[in-house]
């Protein structure tokens, strides 16, 4: 489409309130996804910090060999 202006584009024939709507909740899903993601990943690796942490605290593990 042609718009003749700016406001005609962000007026959208009268469906921008629509439009724009869906993109700043897409945004903001998005936004959040990445946050959420970000703390998740922190999490896990702290987790696998301290489990790392913990078996170089107690030594090698014992693995008994058959007989």
């Amino acid at each position: 489409m042609n718009w003749t202006s700016w406001n005609a584009f962000i007026d959208m024939g009268g469906y921008g309130r629509y439009v724009w709507g869906s993109f700043g909740a897409v945004a903001l899903a998005l936004g959040i996804e990445a946050v959420l993601l970000r703390h998740a990943d922190r999490r896990l690796r702290n987790a696998v910090r301290a489990s790392w942490q913990d078996e170089a605290a107690e030594g090698p593990a014992h693995v008994e060999s058959a007989p």
